[in-house]
């Protein structure tokens, strides 16, 4: 019993350890997903020889294309544009250019603290199993930190000192953000790409259901999601959750869902979700939902939502 105690004790501080080494570096919140739109959002953990960071630079690896970059409140956002190794195919436009280095500088991080870096493009030309790298300069007062290093083949990237950020590309039938399980391809309207879509499976008698998606806007100009439905439900609408009073809370988006331009919107378990109501019949897995998505600008969009069972999230079945 003791031996046991001891070697689970030891495995604890193996798993602490690391999780303090991941910490302290550089990283992307989603590490994989398979091709399409995607929102990489870059870690910063502390500050240099504990000193504030006042400049973060990220290297925009191949494959990453139409990036646009999150502006953040009191830094000065810069980018740099440059050609490609190959065109790509954009959103049906063909693309040989783009922005290749983005820099957020002026600002001032305190080490004590960290923050979140967003970029928002769409992965093309990439394959699964394929890793890309987010090569990261963060530079202090005096002092710098260069998150660059790729690990050699069959090398565990987490013995590397400075390890640059990286994304695995997952196949198209398993990938999608935080492993929601992505639709093969995005699903566009106007500037608009629908992805990550999937539908929670129901249990019998259940009346309401839930459903979750992605949408990017790639434009320049902010949309909005007016209204949703399905043949599948008397009537479908997006849904919030919030605590009040330490008590779960769900309601209707009033006044449509805002998409701000080059931004990324998530409606996922936990949070904003499409709330299927008057279900004709519960969801099983396996099978699909059609959904008919309204936008202000881009119009109506069909998308289908493959019916999964997935753990936790809120529970539609007292509504």
């Amino acid at each position: 019993m003791r031996r046991l105690f001891l070697q689970f004790a030891a495995a604890s501080v193996l798993t602490a350890a690391s999780i303090v080494t991941a910490f302290a570096h550089a990283s992307l919140e989603t590490g994989e997903t398979a091709a399409g739109s995607y929102k990489a959002v870059l870690k910063i953990p502390h500050g240099c020889d504990g000193k504030a960071t006042n400049l973060v630079r990220v290297e925009i690896p191949e494959g990453y294309i139409g990036v646009k970059p999150m502006p953040k409140a009191g830094w000065t956002l810069e980018t740099k544009k440059g050609d490609y190794a190959k065109k790509y195919d954009l959103h049906g436009e063909e693309v040989a250019s783009g922005v290749t280095l983005v820099t957020w500088s002026g600002g001032s991080l305190p080490d004590e603290f960290y923050d979140e870096f967003a970029l928002s493009g769409t992965l093309a030309g990439v394959e699964a199993g394929q890793t890309l790298f987010f090569k990261t300069l963060q530079q202090c007062d005096g002092a710098e930190v260069a998150w660059t290093e790729e690990p050699a083949e069959g090398q565990n990237p987490h013995s590397l000192e400075h390890p640059a950020p990286s994304l695995t590309i997952l196949a198209a039938e398993s990938g999608g953000h935080e492993g929601h399980g992505a639709a093969p391809q995005a699903v566009t309207a106007g500037d608009l790409a629908i992805t990550s879509g999937w539908a929670r499976a129901m249990l019998p008698g259940q009346p309401t259901g839930g459903g979750y998606l992605t949408v990017t806007n790639n434009g320049q100009t902010a949309d909005k999601l007016v209204s949703a439905a399905s043949a599948n439900a008397g009537k479908v609408e997006v849904h919030t959750m919030e605590v009040v009073n330490d008590v779960m809370v769900m309601r209707p988006v009033e006044g449509g869902l805002d998409i701000p331009a080059g931004a990324t919107v998530e409606l996922k378990p936990g949070g904003l979700h499409l709330m299927f109501m008057a279900v004709k019949e519960p969801f099983k897995e396996g099978g699909s939902v059609p959904v008919t998505l309204e936008f202000e600008k881009a119009g109506k969009v069909d998308v289908m939502l493959p019916v999964q069972a997935k753990p936790g999230g809120e529970d539609h079945s007292q509504h």
